[in-house]
């Protein structure tokens, strides 16, 4: 991909309510799941985004998150919703790659990656930031995975071109427990998850997007290429979508 073509992906990305399928809904509820939270925990959230999870998770604790993104703009986005809701000091954004993460060990309660991990892989992932969770920790992820077996061509061509280690859930458990990890819940994002939040603000943007660029077919074939994405859930969303995984530190 071009210098081009990325930063067109981050123009079809910026301002959406978040940049990966979700909802404070489907946040709550994973957080929910984790029982043993100290009264104040310390939460970092990496690949956070503009933050739509990182102020959904902060209405629920009396503790600190730590939010990071190596997108600056995501970043600024989330420094100025932090001010604008009074949760200075309590919400502490940053611009860190997720790969060398400016933390020491033994630092977190709770790490939250949604839409994120599969930039680096949920093993490669877990091997870094596992030592930055405290004894019992616990992880909180989303990813990609596969439903069923019998795909259709065209659907397992695009995504093993787009994301080659997207992997059924037994898969990503097994990853999980590999890495010293123990399963405490997963469940399947709802189809609304994909839509509300993401996939129609996207097909709100297309059109603007289309006649800005109508002259430009590097930018063009990035926006084909989303289009076709999209519709391949609306089409396929049965076979696939994004699974919350939350799981505890073991050793």
């Amino acid at each position: 991909m071009t210098e081009k073509q990325l930063e067109t992906l981050y123009e079809i990305h910026s301002d959406l309510p978040r940049e990966a399928p979700g909802s404070a809904q489907s946040t709550h509820m994973a957080f929910a799941s984790i029982s043993d939270l100290p009264r104040r925990p310390v939460i970092l959230d990496i690949g956070c985004g503009s933050g739509a999870q990182t102020l959904a998770i902060a209405k629920l604790i009396d503790g600190r998150i730590y939010a990071v993104d190596s997108h600056r703009p995501f970043i600024e986005r989330l420094e100025k919703d932090v001010r604008q809701t009074g949760q200075s000091g309590r919400i502490i954004p940053s611009v860190a790659d997720m790969n060398d993460l400016p933390f020491d060990a033994d630092t977190f309660d709770l790490i939250w990656a949604e839409g994120s991990i599969y930039f680096i892989g949920i093993k490669r992932a877990l091997e870094l930031w596992k030592p930055l969770l405290k004894e019992n920790g616990h992880i909180a992820f989303t990813e990609m995975s596969w439903f069923r077996k019998d795909l259709p061509g065209e659907l397992r061509a695009f995504w093993n071109e787009e994301y080659p280690a997207m992997t059924f859930i037994a898969g990503n458990v097994e990853l999980i427990a590999d890495a010293g990890f123990e399963l405490v819940r997963r469940f399947n994002l709802p189809e609304s998850d994909w839509w509300d939040n993401y996939y129609n603000p996207i097909l709100n943007k297309m059109p603007a997007l289309r006649t800005k660029y109508k002259d430009d077919p590097e930018v063009l074939e990035v926006l084909a290429r989303q289009e076709l994405e999209i519709d391949l859930y609306r089409r396929f969303s049965k076979c696939y979508g994004y699974v919350f995984y939350v799981a505890r530190r073991l050793d």
